[in-house]
């Protein structure tokens, strides 16, 4: 890992620009901090959410409102709601995100999330 230090810092979410990212359907809204090694999002997905592509990167997610599910491109999905958190390391499940009602996440991901061995 190169992570550069990272102070402390509080972070007022509502200073932090949204992006948007159109699904399949739907729409995702990200606000992103991004550190050397590290990004930290919070996202949220409208009604009727599906992502337009299978994802291969890494992610420790935490479910903040509603539910969402998870579909792995092996036909494994999970269904997580508030409270409820998934990771997975790159490389190593394929996944997408797909919600009926909308969802609010927080996304960690970055270099500590490559796999060891490939």
């Amino acid at each position: 890992m190169d992570f550069d230090d990272i102070p402390f810092q509080t972070v007022n979410w509502d200073n932090i620009p949204k992006t948007s990212h159109p699904g399949t359907t739907g729409t995702a809204w990200w606000q992103t901090i991004q550190f050397k090694g590290l990004r930290v999002r919070l996202v949220e997905y409208s009604k009727g959410y599906l992502a337009d592509h299978w994802c291969r990167k890494g992610h420790v997610v935490y479910c903040l409102e509603g539910e969402f599910t998870t579909e792995l491109e092996n036909g494994e999905s999970f269904r997580l709601a508030k409270g409820m958190s998934y990771i997975v390391s790159d490389e190593l499940s394929s996944h997408r995100s797909v919600t009926e009602s909308g969802v609010k996440l927080l996304i960690i991901d970055g270099d500590f999330l490559k796999r060891c061995s490939q």
